[in-house]
């Protein structure tokens, strides 16, 4: 046989695909620490401009281990503003997945996509090696480990569940799409991320979807939805899970509210709407809602007596709760703080590529927080529930 044999070095090609990530990675957080200090600085480098905000001063290196190997930062020095990078924890030299041994840290996942968003912004850097780091990681992303895994940990009877807005790239175009997100705690009282998706708009087609998802993937035993108000959504919850309850987080009724509220009145009747929810039974807060409601009147804030008598039952939903669960069901906070977490770090990105970037991201720092102590430590007494239900059995 005259035909050539073509043999490959599994080990070399391997350790060229490792130097390859390696590489790729260290190019692009240098490339977005690049990019953080114009946007501190409000120039580019050697731009002059009335608006600028501060000027380089050079460099630094700083090495890091990451799973990929070890990089080098080039960390801008800047005079007049301070240089916090967003990319990288402060004093960090070795990535939390080295760390631990295993992949849990969000960072890989990030470097990929912040890479392939430099892309869309018309980046010099080659465009190849995003598919390169994509399609690695691709076979064991947080998306699969976030959303796709059946949910075991039995019933959940507390459900939080928000949007988040991200720009991505849709036909050419850049929009705002919203990543739906949904917390729980289940019956053992601890709390447990149950998944993320797109939604495009909160609308009640989204939410459907949305719920019908998780309950396909195990959710079950829901008695309360905690979330902001949206009318698609409330609509979803009757659709999809007749029997919970649904609480309107109270910090958003209370955004509501202020804003029909003077500022130099904020503060007063922020005092007057927390003393509604400081009462000690949905009856005393009813009564202490139709005061508020009038002294609001007293102070021709018609618009926001209007709103607190419109709104105010939907907030009372957690008194039918026990009593001792009350300070974690009446708002979103749980999920509130994780959104905040998840906006810093893609604030650096500006606009994603398109949605599973975005989705990637989002589920990557979701991973990571779940496999912290917000995952491991108990919230709440789920005896109080049982003891509240049997009471109510009883009693029906």
């Amino acid at each position: 046989m005259s035909e050539k044999i073509v043999q490959l070095n599994e080990e070399v090609i391997k350790g060229q695909l490792k130097e390859l990530v390696r590489g790729s990675v260290e190019e692009t957080l240098n490339e977005l620490l690049e990019q953080e200090a114009e946007k501190l600085t409000q120039a580019a480098r050697y731009e002059r401009n009335e608006a600028r905000q501060g000027y380089r001063s050079g460099h630094y290196s700083r090495n890091l281990t990451t799973t990929s190997g070890d990089v080098t930062l080039h960390v801008p020095r800047l005079k007049g503003v301070s240089f916090e990078t967003a990319i990288i924890e402060r004093y960090r030299r070795r990535e939390s997945s080295v760390e631990k041994g295993r992949l849990r840290q969000s960072s890989m996942w990030t470097y990929a996509f912040l890479f392939s968003s430099l892309m869309v912004a018309g980046d010099t850097l080659l465009p190849h090696r995003a598919s390169v780091i994509s399609s690695t990681l691709r076979t064991e992303t947080p998306v699969r480990y976030i959303s796709m895994r059946a949910l075991q940990g039995g019933r959940y009877p507390y459900v939080y569940v928000d949007g988040i807005y991200l720009r991505r790239n849709w036909g050419g175009e850049y929009e705002n799409v919203a990543v739906l997100v949904a917390i729980a705690v289940n019956e053992d009282g601890y709390r447990e991320v149950l998944g993320a998706a797109e939604g495009m708009k909160e609308d009640k087609a989204s939410w459907v979807s949305f719920f019908q998802w998780l309950r396909g993937r195990g959710l079950d035993g829901v008695k309360l939805v905690v979330g902001d108000k949206c009318l698609g959504m409330l609509e979803a919850v009757g659709e999809v899970f007749p029997e919970a309850k649904y609480q309107r987080c109270t910090v958003h009724f209370y955004r509501n509210v202020f804003s029909v509220v003077p500022r130099s009145k904020v503060k007063l009747v922020a005092k007057m709407l927390k003393a509604i929810h400081a009462q000690e039974s949905k009856k005393a807060a009813r009564e202490k809602a139709k005061a508020v409601v009038v002294q609001l009147r007293e102070m021709k804030l018609k618009e926001a007596a209007k709103k607190v008598e419109d709104g105010i039952e939907e907030t009372l939903t957690y008194c039918d709760f026990p009593s001792e669960h009350w300070t974690r069901i009446r708002t979103n906070n749980v999920i509130e703080r994780l959104n905040r977490e998840i906006r810093r770090r893609t604030r650096v990105v500006g606009c994603f590529p398109d949605g599973n970037s975005a989705l990637m991201l989002v589920c990557a720092r979701l991973r990571h927080v779940a496999g912290t102590q917000w995952g491991n430590k108990k919230y709440m007494n789920m005896k109080h529930l049982e003891a509240s239900l049997e009471d109510a059995s009883v009693a029906g």
